[in-house]
């Protein structure tokens, strides 16, 4: 997108109006105002304005080369406007001018202005005019000026002669049925648009938007174009707002030679290359929305590695759909910007369909590179495996849905989270790779020795102490238990670009859905991804296709440490109303259950009527007496009927279960406080109930010292929680080569490290001089290639040792409150800085900037702050956007050098800068809109249609519509306003030093050729002048002694 525009009045446009190769657009707006826009300067701005005051507009036209616009109004008239100088003319055609005196009828408001394209002096004005024939839409002439076509609302089309206006000479409808007896086909959709184009080799095209039947079954906006005896029907995916049919020559009163047809749509532009078989369409270039289906993540990373955009090119070039033309985008007017960013950016979105884009943002526009398709792992397991069937429940509408991503663009790995708990990791290879089916390997972990069933049942439940079907089963601890699948066994075609490594699905533990996951990360050098949510966290090695953590949240917590939290309630632990995706999530889990627990219910009741049928035949009468609940009890009690208990038991508990969470559901689900992002740490909330709603939200691997006794960094995991504690795991790796992939990773918790308030948003670390140390990762190799071609896997060397009593390494830690550096080893707290105390922080990161690092951070209450690093100073408090839509706070993100990005509507991305050398540069980077180009030649008239006066006609529209001949308007009828003025205008109109010598240097280009041009044309009319005078001359001399009768 090179431009971005938008009226004042916020009123809607109803119709767009070009000065051909003038640079200048005319716009009609809803609340009957016309503006004038210049197009010439880089920022378009608004030049004049009329506001209409006693009269509706309802349509505008601007015939070619003309600078006078007609405006037809509601009322039937007709005024004219002086493009030039924006003012109304004296000349008004008025409604009962323009119809036969015969007429006693008003013939309803203009919907439509056109020239006649012979004869300039004819002004074709259509109104509706109920009383004579349907309503129309549209009209479009013939390019001779002998006759039009009209559109109608009841789904005809009508051709009229000029000569004969008593009645159409033609009237079709182009998808009516047409009866056998005569009769008029039945009617059909309103045709809200036709356009009739001339050839000069074979017939004529007839475009034109809607008239289906009533009958047809497709709801969709169709596009029909009709060429000689073929009609094609074009459906389109959104609804049709206008079509243009773009043309060889611009001169209405020539064959217009029809090539292509741009189809404006609601959420799309579609252009369509009339001159193929099938009518295909052109591939865009240029994403008007960001997505096909909804974006549900978005990433941003600027100063990526310089191959890694040709990397992602390369392969996403191969994922072009087929069917589309093979020529060039038709559509090239406009210039890019002289200057760019030096560095390459890559947005990174995840969609609910499960797809994941990634984008190159290094220019002003944004160009799709890749698309990934995460679904595909999923479509046969969950079509066709049972045990699939309960995590998909969790979300209706989109299981596939991406919830959080992690990339690192050095090593390429790429790590996804969706909706439905399942973690897929991603190798990058520009190799096709044949592999094996996905072989399932179980690994249940559980904590205080509860029962974990596994859904499916095809695997016995790890022995543990039997607990009895009742109540208390209900608010026993939640664990992760983890179904780790890798391709091993069948063959299975991987495309090059990302190719699976490993899939991981949390599965349903006691009939308790998984909570989804809230955070997320990967470490190509270790290879470790780690996932959390609210019931703990689990750490797998891709390598080995191996577990190697699964723990709660408090037991990640030390014995001696001051912030243990030991499980004192028997509540169960619910996933955190952090935002949108979470709330309504955690609506659609206990949803979910209630569905459940009504089948259970049902079952139960249909149960308890069937075992009191058969106890009646068992039983004796006096235990028929004792009541239905024991009788019940006696049958299935009894041998006979041992499946009976079982059903029994599995029924009740899950009574309990669904029913029961309604009322956790109540203490637990946001009010209209925390929709409003005032999260309220009141004292009503209990500390029992505030430690197990504790999740985890952020992760951070690192070089770095674990422990206050170590000497020497060493591979480690920093993770954050909700709570806005800090905690520490090491790592203990093998050495690399063949025994990292065979001997076991160790994992220990060295308990908490910092404490802050508000949940932890991110971590960074620093070295001894103040620069950032970026997470440890492998340098990307071909995965696929053969052994001998492999680098070997080398992990970055550790820093120097630290000396005693010296700290080497700053841990930058920031919260939703507050953010603290802390001395590493000795884990001192060096600065600390209360960011707000009435809001709370949406996102933090941790930049790099041309002068040093930053804290950048984005409150809820629309501030963006920057503070120093390790200082933690204030540098910059921007009060920049309320925040008044989670969508805000979902896709927000910080970036390097500078950069941030958020979705602004459904549609938009919206990319900011808080960089001065961004911004000094800004009119330099953006593009320009016009583009002058040579006007072609006025076809010719002709000998004898210029002798005998059947070419065009011309107009002096001047003596007919200027001041002189028609006078000044009425002031009352429209208000004249001029443009904006002032500083803001002239930045608006200003551009660069580059662009004004760019513009200089084309026009100096343009004058030497126009130069040159008149040059070789005088040339050859003096070459002309002296042939024809030698003629002269020789024709006189041979005929000057000749008499009259000698000729």
């Amino acid at each position: 997108r090179i431009c971005y525009c938008q009226h004042d009045s916020g009123a809607a446009v109803i119709q767009l109006q070009f000065l051909v190769n003038e640079g200048a657009l005319v716009s009609a707006l809803a609340d009957d105002s016309v503006h004038l826009w210049n197009l010439r300067q880089k920022q378009p701005a608004i030049l004049h304005t009329l506001k209409f005051n006693r009269e509706r507009i309802t349509f505008c036209h601007l015939p070619f080369q003309s600078k006078w616009l007609y405006i037809g109004t509601e009322k039937g008239n007709i005024h004219i406007v002086n493009v030039e100088s924006f003012t109304l003319s004296g000349y008004v055609i008025m409604w009962n001018k323009a119809i036969e005196l015969s007429s006693k009828s008003h013939p309803g408001p203009v919907v439509h202005i056109s020239d006649n394209p012979m004869d300039e002096g004819k002004v074709g004005t259509f109104q509706r005019y109920p009383p004579l024939l349907q309503a129309i839409h549209s009209v479009a002439w013939h390019h001779e000026g002998k006759q039009f076509t009209c559109s109608h609302s009841d789904g005809t089309l009508t051709t009229w002669n000029v000569r004969v206006p008593a009645k159409p000479t033609i009237t079709i409808t182009p998808h009516g049925k047409q009866p056998k007896d005569g009769k008029k086909p039945e009617p059909c959709k309103p045709i809200l648009k036709v356009e009739y184009k001339t050839t000069r080799a074979g017939d004529a095209f007839v475009v034109m938007s809607g008239g289906l039947s009533y009958d047809t079954g497709c709801r969709r906006s169709c596009l029909t174009v009709m060429h000689g005896k073929s009609t094609a029907v074009l459906e389109m995916d959104y609804p049709i707002v206008d079509f243009l049919t773009l043309c060889e020559t611009p001169y209405p009163n020539d064959f217009q030679e029809p090539y292509a047809v741009v189809v404006l749509l609601e959420k799309d532009l579609v252009v369509i290359d009339l001159e193929q078989i099938g009518y295909p369409i052109f591939e865009n270039p240029y994403p008007l929305s960001i997505h096909e289906s909804p974006v549900t993540c978005v990433e941003y990373f600027a100063d990526c590695p310089p191959e890694l955009i040709p990397a992602l090119y390369s392969v996403g070039s191969r994922q072009k759909r087929q069917g589309y033309s093979k020529k060039e985008w038709p559509i090239s007017g406009g210039n890019w910007g002289q200057g760019t960013l030096s560095y390459p950016e890559i947005i990174v979105t995840g969609h609910a369909d499960g797809s994941i884009k990634f984008w190159d943002a290094s220019a002003i526009m944004l160009q799709v590179l890749y698309k990934l398709k995460t679904a595909k792992v999923f479509e046969k397991a969950l079509k066709g495996g049972k045990e699939e069937k309960p995590s998909t429940e969790i979300v209706d509408e989109d299981p596939f849905a991406i919830q959080t991503l992690s990339w690192c663009p050095e090593s390429r790995m790429l790590c996804v989270a969706g909706v439905s708990a399942h973690v897929i990791i991603y190798r990058f290879s520009k190799q096709e790779m044949t592999t094996e089916v996905l072989l399932e390997v179980r690994m249940q972990g559980e904590l205080n020795d509860v029962d974990s069933p596994d859904p499916a049942g095809d695997h016995p439940p790890t022995p543990s102490t039997p607990v009895p079907p009742s109540s208390s089963r209900l608010f026993t601890a939640c664990c992760l238990v983890c179904r780790v699948c890798r391709v091993w066994s069948a063959p299975l075609k991987q495309s090059p670009g990302y190719q699976v490594e490993l899939v991981i699905q949390l599965v349903w533990v006691s009939g308790e859905p998984p909570q989804q996951i809230t955070s997320l990360a990967v470490s190509s050098s270790d290879g470790l991804v780690v996932f959390g949510n609210s019931s703990g966290l689990a750490v797998v090695d891709y390598l080995q296709k191996s577990l190697l953590l699964n723990m709660s949240t408090s037991e990640l917590y030390s014995p001696s440490d001051p912030y243990q939290r030991q499980p004192r309630s028997p509540r169960k632990t619910r996933q955190p109303s952090g935002g949108e995706g979470s709330m309504r999530s955690h609506f659609n889990v206990q949803l979910s259950r209630l569905r459940h627990g009504m089948f259970y219910l049902i079952y139960l009741f249909v149960f308890i009527f069937l075992a009191a049928k058969m106890s009646k035949k068992m039983s004796s009468p006096t235990e028929q007496k004792t009541g239905l609940g024991l009788t019940f009890r006696w049958v299935i009690n009894q041998s006979y009927f041992p499946f009976l208990f079982q059903l029994y038991q599995s029924i009740h508990f899950h009574i309990i279960h669904h029913f029961s969470s309604l009322f956790v559901l109540s203490l637990y689900h946001p009010d209209a406080k925390d929709s409003s992002f005032s999260r309220s740490r009141s004292s009503s909330v209990t500390s029992i109930e505030r430690e197990s709603r504790e999740a985890i939200s952020s992760f951070h691997f690192s070089e770095s010292f674990p422990r206050k006794t170590d000497s020497s960094p060493s591979p480690s995991l920093w993770l954050g929680t909700t709570q806005g504690t800090v905690l520490v795991l090491s790592l203990s790796l093998p050495p690399t080569g063949d025994q990292r992939l065979q001997q076991p990773v160790g994992v220990s918790s060295c308990g908490t490290l910092v404490r802050l308030k508000g949940g932890i948003l991110t971590m960074a670390f620093l070295d001894s001089l103040g620069a950032v140390l970026p997470p440890s990762y492998e340098p990307w190799s071909e995965p696929n290639a053969p052994d001998e071609e492999k680098t070997r896997r080398r992990r970055p060397a550790s820093p120097p040792p630290t000396q005693e009593g010296q700290d080497s390494q700053y841990a930058v830690v920031c919260s939703e409150k507050q953010a603290k550096v802390v001395g590493l080893p000795s884990q001192s707290c060096f600065f600390k800085h209360n960011i707000t105390e009435s809001s709370f922080v949406l996102r933090a990161d941790v930049v790099q900037m041309a002068a040093g690092l930053c804290l950048a951070c984005f409150c809820a209450n629309g501030h963006i702050m920057t503070l120093s690093l390790p200082s933690l100073r204030p540098l910059l408090d921007v009060n920049y956007l309320p925040l008044t839509d989670m969508r805000i706070a979902r896709t927000f993100c910080f970036s390097n050098l500078g950069q941030a990005m958020y979705l602004t509507s459904p549609t938009e991305i919206q990319r900011i800068t808080y960089s001065q050398e961004t911004c000094d540069n800004l009119q330099e980077m953006m593009g320009e809109l016009f583009t002058p180009l040579e006007t072609p030649e006025a076809p010719n008239r002709g000998f004898f249609k210029g002798l005998f006066g059947g070419g065009a006609q011309s107009l002096d529209r001047e003596d007919l519509f200027g001041e002189t001949a028609a006078g000044k308007a009425s002031r009352s009828l429209a208000q004249h306003i001029p443009g904006p003025q002032g500083m803001e205008g002239m930045k608006g109109a200003a551009s660069g030093v580059v662009g004004d010598l760019a513009r200089a240097r084309i026009a100096l280009d343009e004058r030497g050729q126009k130069l040159g041009e008149l040059e070789d044309r005088t040339a050859a009319m003096m070459a002309s002048a002296d042939s024809f005078s030698k003629h002269a001359h020789d024709m006189m001399l041979k005929y000057k002694d000749k008499k009259w009768y000698q000729l």
